[in-house]
């Protein structure tokens, strides 16, 4: 897997950038993402200064990354606490077997 380079544009901007051929698409699209975002700041800003348009952008990339996180680490826990609830069903419902097994059998002998 060697990367390649190849040519983006952002912002009328072209950028060379080396990428495996594996990933070419999902670099194109997240340069089409951030040219999106880079054009929709500039209109509800009224910034015209890229590097500033660029550290905007960069900041609420970062912003929404560690949202996306909270959600996941908050969905994660979420998910061991059912799990571990239906861990302990089970284990209850095989105890409750075993004690209707274990009178079942002491009424046959």
């Amino acid at each position: 897997m060697s990367a390649q380079p190849v040519d983006i544009q952002i912002f009328g901007r072209t950028l060379r950038v080396n990428c495996p051929p594996e990933q070419q698409d999902a670099l194109n699209q997240a340069a089409e993402d951030l040219n999106q975002r880079l054009q929709d700041l500039k209109v509800r800003t009224r910034v015209t200064n890229t590097e500033q348009l660029v550290f905007i952008a960069a900041l609420n990339v970062c912003h929404e990354l560690a949202q996306e996180r909270l959600k996941t680490r908050d969905y994660a826990a979420n998910m061991e606490q059912r799990i571990r609830m239906l861990q302990q069903t089970i284990e209850q419902a095989l105890l409750e077997q075993g004690k209707i097994t274990e009178r079942q059998s002491a009424q046959f002998d």
